[in-house]
C-alpha cells in the first residue's frame, strides 16, 4: 500500500545490498583526505586495478566504480585542483578534448546513443571528492531506465566492471588513445 505522497509504505520496502558501497562510505567517513584521482595519477603501474582507462598529458580517464550507467566515466585533470577557474587554459582544451574522446571511445565500445555530462563542484554540489575536479560521462540509451530505477533506487549494470574496462582499452588501442 502507497502513502499518500506516492512513497512505498514502510511494509513494501525491500532490502537491497551493495556491501561494495561500504569501501566509499568508510573512505568518506574516514577523515582520510587521500585523494583517489592523485593516487591514480601517481600510480601509472596500477591503472588496470584502478580502472584507468587511458592517460594523456595532463588528463586522464577513469571508469566509475559505482557507475549510474555501464561505462561511466570520469575525466580528470592531473592537476589537484578543485574549481575551473584554477585550470590553466592548456588543461581545459585538453579535458574538452577528452570528452569529446570519451564520447567516441563510449560511442565504439558500448554503442551509447546519448550522454549526461557535467561536473559537480563543491560539497553542496554533490562533489564526492570536492579537492580534484572531475567530469562525469555516463553513457545512455534509448529505454534504460526502467523500474528498477524508478521504483526500487536501483541501477542494473549488465556487464562487469573488468570485463567493460578490457572492452574500452582494447577499443581505446584500435583509436590510438594509448600511450606508446
Amino acid at each position: 500500500m502507497a502513502s499518500s505522497n506516492n512513497t512505498p509504505s514502510a511494509e513494501r520496502w525491500v532490502n537491497l545490498w551493495a556491501p561494495w558501497r561500504m569501501e566509499y562510505i568508510d573512505a568518506l567517513d574516514s577523515g582520510n583526505d587521500d585523494c583517489f584521482l592523485c593516487r591514480y595519477r601517481d600510480t601509472p603501474a596500477d591503472d588496470e586495478r584502478s580502472l584507468v582507462v587511458y592517460r594523456r598529458e595532463r588528463t586522464m580517464v577513469v571508469m566509475n566504480r559505482f557507475p549510474y550507467t555501464g561505462g561511466h566515466l570520469l575525466v580528470a585533470p592531473m592537476a589537484h585542483v578543485g574549481a575551473m577557474r584554477d585550470l590553466s587554459d592548456a588543461e581545459l582544451t585538453e579535458l574538452m578534448t577528452t570528452l569529446r574522446d570519451c564520447q567516441d571511445l563510449l560511442g565504439r565500445a558500448v554503442k551509447a546513443e546519448g550522454y549526461n555530462v557535467g561536473f559537480n563542484i563543491g560539497h553542496c554540489a554533490g562533489a564526492g571528492l570536492p579537492g580534484h575536479i572531475h567530469m562525469h560521462v555516463v553513457p545512455r540509451w534509448q529505454g534504460d531506465t526502467n523500474f528498477m530505477t524508478v521504483l526500487g533506487d536501483v541501477r542494473v549494470i549488465p556487464q562487469a566492471l573488468e570485463a567493460l574496462y578490457r572492452r574500452l582499452r582494447e577499443t581505446a588501442a584500435e583509436m590510438g588513445l594509448l600511450e606508446t
